[in-house]
Parts: C-alpha cells; sequence; structure tokens
C-alpha cells in the first residue's frame, strides 16, 4: 500500500526546491567596479584607451576587448571606470593615443610607438606580457588599479 501522506510532502518540497534553482539560475553573478589609474603619460595630448579582456585568446586586441574606454589625460594622469564587472579572472591593457589612434602603432622590432601598460604592471622588457602575468580577480569588493605607462 502506498503511502500518500509522505508523497504529498515531497511534492510542496520539489516544488519549492525547483523554484529556489530557477531563482538562483536567473540571479546575476556577482559584480564587483573596475577602476584603473594610469599614470606617467609623457603628455596630456590626446587619451589613454583602456581594454578589458576576459579570454587569453583574444587578449591585448583591443577590437576583442570585452569592454574598452577611452579617458581624457590631466597632469599625467588618466581614470578608466569600467563600471560594474562580473565576478571572474581579467586583464587590463591600456596605451597613450596621443594622436587620436584607436589601435597600438609598432616601430622597429615590434616595440610600441605609444606608452603601453598592463594590470599587475609585469616587464615588458622582452615584450608584451601573457594574460596569466596581468591577470587579475573581480569580485564583490571595488578594484582599483594602478597602471604605470611605460614607453
Amino acid at each position: 500500500m502506498r503511502d500518500t501522506n509522505a508523497w504529498s510532502i515531497r511534492r510542496p518540497a520539489l516544488r519549492v526546491g525547483g523554484i529556489a534553482a530557477t531563482l538562483l539560475a536567473a540571479m546575476p553573478a556577482l559584480c564587483g567596479p573596475l577602476s584603473v589609474s594610469v599614470t606617467h603619460a609623457r603628455s596630456d595630448a590626446g587619451s589613454i584607451r583602456c581594454g578589458l579582456f576576459d579570454r587569453s585568446d583574444t587578449w591585448r586586441q583591443e577590437d576583442r576587448a570585452m569592454r574598452a574606454v577611452a579617458a581624457p589625460i590631466h597632469n599625467a594622469t588618466a581614470h578608466c571606470d569600467f563600471g560594474e564587472v562580473p565576478e571572474g579572472d581579467y586583464a587590463v591593457a591600456v596605451f597613450h593615443a596621443e594622436h587620436g589612434e584607436t589601435q597600438i602603432e609598432y616601430g622597429f622590432l615590434g616595440k610600441p610607438k605609444q606608452g603601453v601598460g598592463f594590470s599587475n604592471n609585469p616587464s615588458i622588457a622582452f615584450g608584451a606580457p601573457d594574460f596569466e602575468a596581468a591577470r587579475i580577480r573581480i569580485g564583490r569588493e571595488p578594484v582599483n588599479l594602478e597602471i604605470t605607462l611605460k614607453y
């Protein structure tokens, strides 16, 4: 003989569990604001272009940044505000667009013609860093980075 009383107790519990799972899936990922101060611009001409990258396979491809921000320069410093960023791993690349460039220009031996910088301020003596060297973690808390331009 089937215990109908036990079934009637489990059915609402299954419904509540299903509703809770649906609500959790619909909630947005945790977000934290990301702000970047870019320092040591050699002049206040032009702007600083900042790119936020969420994948290593698109890293440093300006047209494939997850978000891009251009900021004016005042007293050799610019501030790029990316707003709320979903929790995860990212990297930031910046360059000084003194003449309104939208992409980095390269000179002899692939050296950038503009000032460049990356999250974590890794060395660029032997070329641009990989995604891992510039990787930062975004959670709920605000993240304020300082990136130093190198020419």
